[in-house]
């Protein structure tokens, strides 16, 4: 299913994605997201979306999409995926690569 279907079922944002942030942003350690997330996801959606991020980050920084492949494991319709939303998302990946890059 594809982002177009599934976002014609569901509104986003929504009053309970709001609530779910709030949840995130009042946690206080990562200890607390890990356990957060743990509960909340499967591992599988864990490992996804950990691997996304780590695709963010490497495109961000302007990696070749062969090095990312080598270093991630992940499919080149991922990292164009992920590129694509990196370039013309939202601004949520470009606003979080640049406050982690700052760290």
């Amino acid at each position: 299913m594809d982002d177009a279907s599934i976002s014609q079922r569901f509104d986003y944002p929504n009053e309970q994605s709001k609530d779910l942030f709030n949840a995130v942003l009042d946690l206080e350690s990562i200890e607390d997201c890990e356990r957060f997330f743990r509960d909340l996801c499967t591992m599988q959606e864990l490992k996804e979306m950990t691997e996304r991020w780590e695709i963010a980050k490497m495109i961000w920084q302007g990696c070749p999409y062969r090095v990312i492949t080598e270093k991630t494991g992940a499919s080149s319709t991922t990292i164009a995926r992920v590129a694509h939303w990196v370039t013309y998302g939202e601004g949520g990946y470009q606003k979080a690569c640049k406050q982690h890059a700052q760290e």
